[in-house]
């Protein structure tokens, strides 16, 4: 064979096709890869199946869950307990489900993937915190709720069994406990990058539990101090203050009458009635800081009658006990104050009183024989000082009117639901407070409304004060309406800007000053002609607020500028003759809260909704 001929034929060789064995061994990795494809497929849309049907399932529970919130709420405000229970049991059933769900390995394992990882991740948590909420928070919350008997709360002749309350204590402190672990967990969650479907349940359940743990938070320290605040390991004397709005203070009115309450196991029992006028002047007076003493003066800490010209109430009480103490040498465990309006939320529960004694029948023997809810507050703040012209017959009056209210609540026939209530409202519109000589006692009680403290925890961030003080040394705010109202909230150069109304009109007769007793006009004793009312108004801005201007009817005017715990204090006084009304703006800069205004007003005779009016606020101009 030539050279060529095997150049030829080494060439075709080279071209020749694979052989056919090449070509099946090709064709099988194609059929396997083939078939892994199709089953990796098949894997990945059956645990995209299966996830999505535990997700449903997630989804259902928890809205199946989240319907008897709802009956829940209202069984326990019904005290059903045994409807509560069933209800509970069935809430616990759905957010096991729900949990159970996404417990499932399958989502567990593919909440390691990522971009889907995260959402199935958030989605567990919201489940996993709605049955520890359920079974650690709702279930011993209404296990205690069951073996409460409320009826055995309610004040009685023998007092209160306060031994259910005690052992309730560590299970709602338990609850709380619970919830705020919830939530801390839900609030770690990253909700940037998640889904809108997983990102606004969680939210919400955050903002949920949020308001869960404040009710709980103050339902466990309710439970743990309300028993020894009501005697139950010593018998307490606390300093009971009847402030009476008709001469406005800070707080409410002047402390008019005063009495020791002696709280034994729960039973309440009035002792050393007085009035403030019977305690006299004190010289030197007792000291108070310095802040308060510069916009105050040292007359909160001369007379009992104006220890409560701050809104401060810790240093009303201390100051007043201070008082009590030296004039009687008596050290008290605290301080309690109540207004008329308080009292007639309390003759709701009681009922009506029968004034008994018949020396005080004979001194209001004009007045009503009986006081009720509609009656007391017209009868103790305008009636008396009408039909009793002797002041020191008007605090014998008052004392006794005390004496059967506090009688009523300690017959045992008061509605111990009816009671709550009454004293919920009279403490949230701030007729009620409570101070303790404790410091244990009175860092939980710092911690709520019911402690009237101008700053702290209970204070919100972007909270505004309105207060107001008698200047005419008599009971003529019986007679005066007011409203107080944001008309500007907006925000300057990064600093938020709000602006106050404060309208205040005087609604006595237009003879006043010759139709109402002198006690009542104060006769021009202190300058101010009769009838006519003159009121030191007092604005407290938030925390590091300044109060820029202060504007009455239209025109600037001059106003005191002042500092009490780093708020902004301005204050300016009005006159106001029978029939005329004024209008004051007080405007706020250098605000930083952005929260939303909430306003703290003097408890007056008017309900406290009828004095703070819904914002109406323009722009910045």
């Amino acid at each position: 064979m030539s050279e060529n001929q095997q150049s030829k034929s080494s060439d075709e060789k080279a071209i020749s096709p694979r052989p056919k064995r090449s070509r099946r061994k090709l064709r099988r990795r194609a059929i396997v890869l083939g078939i892994w494809t199709a089953t990796l497929a098949i894997v990945v849309l059956g645990v995209a199946s299966w996830v999505g049907l535990k997700a449903a399932d997630v989804k259902s529970e928890l809205q199946a869950a989240t319907a008897l919130l709802p009956s829940l709420k209202k069984e326990l405000a019904g005290n059903d307990a045994v409807a509560a229970t069933a209800t509970v049991e069935s809430l616990v059933e759905h957010t096991q489900a729900a949990r159970d769900a996404a417990n499932d390995p399958v989502w567990k394992a593919t909440a390691l993937l990522p971009w889907v990882g995260p959402n199935l991740q958030a989605a567990a948590e919201v489940a996993i915190s709605a049955d520890d909420v359920a079974r650690l928070g709702a279930a011993p919350l209404v296990r205690a709720f069951q073996s409460l008997d409320w009826k055995s709360l309610a004040p009685s002749a023998e007092g209160m069994d306060l031994a259910p309350l005690q052992t309730a204590g560590p299970k709602v402190q338990s609850a709380a406990h619970a919830v705020r672990e919830s939530s801390r967990r839900l609030n770690n969650i990253e909700t940037e990058n998640l889904l809108p479907q997983v990102s606004e349940p969680l939210i919400d359940a955050r903002d949920q539990l949020s308001a869960l743990q404040k009710d709980l938070d103050s339902a466990a320290d309710a439970a743990r101090i309300a028993p020894v605040l009501l005697g139950a390991e010593s018998p307490k004397r606390y300093l009971l203050l009847v402030q009476n709005n008709a001469e406005s203070r800070a707080t409410g009115g002047i402390p008019g009458a005063l009495a020791v309450l002696h709280v034994d196991k729960g039973h309440l029992k009035l002792e050393s009635q007085t009035s403030a006028t019977a305690l006299g002047s004190f010289v030197p007076p007792v000291q108070i800081d310095a802040e308060q003493q510069a916009i105050y003066t040292p007359r909160v800490g001369r007379f009992m009658q104006d220890v409560n010209l701050t809104p401060d109430f810790p240093t009303t009480a201390k100051t007043a006990r201070t008082m009590w103490e030296k004039n009687s040498g008596e050290q008290l465990d605290g301080v309690l104050s109540l207004d008329p309006v308080a009292l007639s939320f309390i003759l709701e529960a009681t009922g009506p009183v029968e004034i008994t004694d018949p020396i005080v029948q004979q001194i209001g023997s004009s007045l009503p024989s009986q006081l009720n809810s509609k009656n007391v507050v017209q009868t103790l703040l305008s009636d008396a000082y009408a039909k009793i012209e002797e002041p020191k017959l008007q605090d014998v009056y008052f004392a006794a009117a005390a004496k059967e209210i506090f009688g009523a609540l300690s017959s045992g026939k008061t509605d111990p639901k009816q009671l709550m209530d009454a004293l919920s409202k009279g403490v949230e519109e701030h007729r009620i407070l409570l101070w303790s000589n404790s410091t244990a006692e009175q860092e939980t009680l710092g911690r709520y409304p019911l402690g009237g403290m101008i700053s702290g925890p209970a204070i919100s961030p972007a909270q505004f004060g309105i207060y107001f003080n008698d200047g005419t040394g008599a009971k003529m705010d019986y007679w005066m309406k007011r409203t107080v109202q944001v008309v500007k909230d907006c925000t300057r150069d990064g600093y938020r800007e709000v602006a106050v109304k404060v309208t205040s009109t005087n609604t006595a007769p237009t003879d006043a000053a010759t139709s109402l007793p002198t006690y009542v006009t104060g006769d021009g004793a202190f300058g101010v002609p009769a009838g006519a009312v003159q009121t030191n108004v007092v604005a407290y801005g938030p925390v590091q607020a300044n109060i820029d201007t202060v504007v009455r009817d239209g025109v600037k005017i001059p106003f005191a500028a002042q500092q009490h715990s780093q708020r902004g204090v301005g204050s300016t006084t009005i006159r106001l003759g029978p029939g005329e009304s004024t209008t004051l703006e007080f405007n706020f800069g250098h605000i930083v809260q952005h929260s939303e205004p909430e306003i703290a007003v003097t408890p007056t005779t008017q309900r406290v909704k009828d004095v703070v009016l819904t914002a109406r606020a323009s722009a910045c101009e």
